[in-house]
């Protein structure tokens, strides 16, 4: 399939799940991502849900990253340059919705793309290769593009991934792992 068509298919996919099954699978997935090699890191980089696209909640995972005295960044989008703006998540943060439904930091401590180490990326589906389909804005490869080749990509989904995505681009940046509820697959 194509992204397009990947993306409708996901799109209906998540909306067919409860908010019961969304608060447990997104457990499961934080709870997979305690074995993953990643905890050495310091800077992570982490996407606030969308709850009307029903993503995957990354409340438990803020809670882990917290609790492990991990630095937070959380990013703000110009929808005009297609750039995110990195942020230091404190107790001083302030956010609002933007148009599109996603929280963002009003202000703070920027932080350089050069310091990211770990970044989770949302996603609607992925292939067994680690290519992904996001929204098609393509921030989010962009963004990467900008970071050390170093910093490690982990996806998240509620779903096991298709076998190819048929129309990846030069400029799309691969997955180094998606964890869903039951398995973390590794793509180095």
């Amino acid at each position: 399939m194509n992204k397009k068509e990947l993306r409708a298919k996901y799109k209906v996919l998540r909306q067919e799940l409860s908010l019961d099954e969304i608060e447990d699978k997104s457990l499961a997935i934080a709870n997979r991502l305690l074995p993953l090699d990643i905890w050495d890191n310091t800077y992570f980089h982490l996407f606030l849900t969308i709850e009307e696209q029903k993503e995957v909640d990354t409340e438990f995972i803020l809670q882990i990253l917290a609790g492990k005295d991990k630095e937070i960044v959380v990013a703000k989008s110009n929808f005009k340059t297609l750039d995110m703006t990195n942020y230091l998540l404190t107790d001083s943060t302030k956010f609002q919705k933007n148009e599109y439904n996603i929280y963002e930091p009003i202000d703070g401590i920027e932080v350089p793309n050069s310091k990211i180490q770990v970044v989770f990326v949302p996603l609607l589906a992925y292939d067994k290769k680690g290519n992904r389909v996001g929204y098609g804005k393509g921030f989010y490869d962009k963004f990467l593009s900008k970071c050390n080749k170093e910093v490690i990509k982990i996806g998240f989904s509620f779903f096991e991934p298709e076998e190819t995505i048929d129309d990846v681009f030069e400029t799309d940046i691969r997955l180094d792992y998606c964890v869903t509820p039951t398995t973390s697959y590794s793509f180095l």
